[in-house]
């Protein structure tokens, strides 16, 4: 009995789990972005609607060093030092993260 307990139980959580919400949103279409590596101090982000786009800047540590809106394709990064960054770029409701490195 014990058994069949336990069977129901993994069952019942198995269902609920897998019963995810969609997500809103999802990955920006047509997104690009170069040249990553970064050495001119300047980025290039293109996308298939090229609308205003927010974008979000983190450190290795999740620490916000640049948040600023672009209402073309170009992001200067000049004022950010050599290394590792994420970029997460929201345009409507969709967002796109990418890994952005400054030489």
């Amino acid at each position: 009995m014990k058994h069949l307990y336990f069977v129901f139980c993994l069952l019942f959580m198995g269902f609920c789990f897998a019963q995810n919400a969609p997500v809103k949103g999802g990955d920006i279409n047509g997104f690009k972005l170069y040249p990553n590596p970064v050495t001119t101090g300047r980025v290039i982000i293109e996308t298939s609607l090229n609308a205003p786009k927010k974008i979000l800047i983190f450190d290795v540590f999740g620490n916000m060093v640049l948040e600023t809106t672009i209402l073309r394709k170009e992001l200067s990064v000049s004022n950010l030092v050599s290394g590792v960054y994420v970029l997460r770029v929201f345009e409507k409701d969709k967002v796109a993260t990418r890994k952005l490195v400054i030489k």
